[in-house]
């Protein structure tokens, strides 16, 4: 198990091997950029929550969620100016940004891979960060089943290539200590609709 300081300054390669490649970039975004774009997307987006099946029985999803397409004329603000700090650091034609918000400590996503089908191959997934620091989880699916536990402060990036998915689950666990709220933005490429 490895545990990331929050003091390490440049990018950090934590995975970089067969099974795919995950770096962590702190200080992408400068902190009171980050918290505005933050107080913006709280207040200004239209959140949803979400129902599933857990255990034999429909729950509530543990966050609140959004979605735009990047090519959509009324993409916020704060989102275009995320996309090119984004683009920035990594190059994809990234096409669509999922939102996450956690509301506080008991919000959570359970570990998971992205879904292949609504990825283009060959693209990494971007995750920004802001608001709350919140650890992730990333483990390997076969043993020796490793475990990455790394701190998500605002306005850093984390990085995951196509190839992780197979290989890598990731997860943001409930906490025990009071948390304030956090917005991931998950930029992806995402396959064209069939026609």
């Amino acid at each position: 198990m490895a545990q990331f300081s929050l003091f390490d300054a440049g990018p950090q390669v934590l995975i970089d091997d067969a099974g795919g490649r995950v770096v962590y970039m702190p200080e992408v975004v400068p902190a009171a950029t980050a918290q505005a774009w933050f107080a913006q997307l709280f207040e200004g987006t239209a959140w949803r929550g979400g129902r599933r099946m857990m255990y034999e029985r429909e729950v509530d999803v543990p966050r609140l969620r959004a979605h735009f397409e990047l090519a959509d004329p009324a993409l916020p603000a704060p989102l275009h100016e995320a996309l090119a700090a984004v683009r920035a650091m990594v190059d994809a034609p990234f096409t669509s940004v999922g939102l996450n918000l956690y509301r506080d400590e008991h919000d959570s996503v359970a570990p998971h891979n992205d879904k292949l089908e609504e990825l283009v191959r060959g693209h990494p997934i971007a995750l920004l960060s802001l608001g709350a620091t919140r650890e992730m989880v990333i483990r390997a699916k076969r043993p020796p089943r490793r475990a990455l536990h790394l701190d998500l402060v605002a306005g850093s990036l984390l990085t995951m290539d196509y190839a992780s998915q197979f290989h890598y689950d990731h997860g943001i666990p409930k906490q025990r200590a009071p948390m304030g709220p956090r917005i991931s933005l998950a930029f992806r490429v995402r396959p064209a609709p069939s026609p």
